[in-house]
């Protein structure tokens, strides 16, 4: 590469990845053209990109995985864009207005129900095995009695997860309206709620819900909340709703399932002394404990997999933990019957039956991640613009441009050779803020 001077031109490329170690290789080509809005006439081309003519021999395109075991540096991205979003809808930004800071929020985690008792850290007490296991024990997690544990309920509460946290959404502004005297047909009349939730799994590799939830006036973060509205109605009202939300799941070999949250409900005040050691419960550190989890998955609690299974028969290769793996067996086993297969269990067997986005939020919560990336796009395409000496257009300027491509895929991954300079373009250790590298 040296010799044939492609080696600066292969490095400007690679680096245009941010770190990505697995990306997407594309095959084709585009070109623009400036539009006359007036005639319609299509003048001359005014750049052309050929895959042919990169360095790599094709289009490199971040792959944009979410999971650190997958990517670390396409997760990491999608740490701190998750970080700004819910931090828009604590403080303001982004679109969202300050004046949410005044608002009724809390931070609220809904847990999964026991499946059976498994090997914990009861503060300063002994597991009930008779040990004090260590922070990071393999034992954590796992069943006191295999046998015993109800591994086909785990999976089936995993599925259903994402049902019930919709029917809780139902109960809150139901007990929000009961308890300001409304009717549920008043209520959006005169206050709303947003959310934003994570989902993280517990060693045991049962699902558990973390949400920011604010209590705001009918037009969202725009107006201000009613008079009734406060933390401690919003707190009473969750409490209600968590209660009232059961989901009725299926009939299996005589047996019916039911699913509701666990007994162990956290609700907290944002800005309150609710932190152990007397610490308030800021913003900042809601954001960052929520996005902090939305880069992990089943895999990163459990030790399961990080990708799909096309056969049962991959787990004997795989060298799983037993109880990681005894989850993903029964999950396949119910994802052969007829009556389960709306719940398509062996499509995520991988994820333990889960099958629900990890975040989500309401519309009017925040903005959105894809306006976040549509605004990194922006400026790296002005950024590249003034590299190249051109004079940079913004998106929104009167000049149009038509832009002609056709890409197909060509493969994923990196060369040998490519990974060896990917890696030697890596960043130097840094300390993240909580705030995420803004600069970059």
């Amino acid at each position: 590469m040296a010799a044939s001077g492609s080696l600066p031109g292969i490095l400007r490329q690679l680096s245009g990845l941010g770190g990505c170690t697995n990306p997407v290789r594309l095959a084709g080509h585009r070109t623009e053209h400036r539009l006359d809005t007036t005639t319609g006439e299509i003048g001359p081309a005014l750049r052309r990109l050929d895959s042919v003519e990169l360095p790599a021999g094709d289009l490199l395109v971040r792959c944009g995985n979410r999971r650190t075991t997958r990517c670390a540096a396409c997760a990491e991205t999608y740490r701190r864009d998750t970080f700004h979003l819910i931090t828009a809808g604590l403080r303001g930004g982004k679109g969202t207005p300050e004046e949410v800071t005044t608002h009724p929020r809390v931070f609220a985690t809904f847990t999964a129900p026991s499946f059976g008792p498994v090997h914990n850290r009861p503060g300063t007490r002994a597991c009930r095995c008779g040990r004090r296991h260590a922070a990071e024990a393999p034992a954590l997690g796992t069943p006191l009695d295999p046998e015993r544990y109800d591994y086909e309920s785990a999976v089936l509460w995993n599925a259903h997860a994402g049902m019930l946290w919709r029917r809780f959404t139902i109960h809150l502004r139901r007990e929000i309206a009961r308890r300001a005297g409304l009717t549920q047909r008043e209520l959006p009349e005169r206050a709303r709620v947003s959310f934003a939730k994570v989902a993280e799994y517990q060693k045991r590799g049962a699902v558990h819900f973390h949400a920011v939830i604010r209590l705001d006036g009918p037009a969202g973060g725009e107006s201000r909340p009613p008079h009734w509205a406060s933390a401690e109605l919003l707190t009473d009202a969750i409490r209600a709703a968590a209660s009232r939300a059961v989901v009725p799941g299926p009939v299996l070999d005589g047996r019916t399932h039911t699913f509701a949250f666990g007994r162990q409900l956290d609700i907290r005040t944002i800005h309150g002394p609710d932190l152990d050691g007397g610490e308030a419960l800021t913003d900042r550190a809601v954001a960052a404990y929520i996005a902090k989890y939305a880069t992990k998955g089943a895999e990163t609690a459990t030790g399961t997999l990080d990708r799909r299974l096309r056969f049962v028969a991959e787990l004997a290769t795989l060298n799983l933990p037993p109880h990681a793996e005894r989850l993903i067996c029964t999950a396949w086993a119910l994802g052969a019957r007829k009556d389960l297969a709306h719940l398509r269990l062996r499509a995520w067997a991988h994820m333990l039956g889960f099958r629900g986005h990890f975040s989500t939020k309401t519309r009017r919560y925040s903005t959105t991640l894809g306006a976040l990336r549509t605004a990194r796009a922006e400026w790296r395409r002005l950024q590249a613009a003034i590299a190249h000496g051109e004079v940079p257009q913004p998106v929104d300027s009167e000049e149009t441009t038509l832009v002609l491509a056709h890409w197909t895929y060509a493969g994923t991954g990196l060369t040998s050779t490519e990974q060896w300079l990917s890696a030697s373009l890596a960043d130097a250790p840094t300390t993240h803020t909580l705030e995420g590298d803004s600069a970059r």
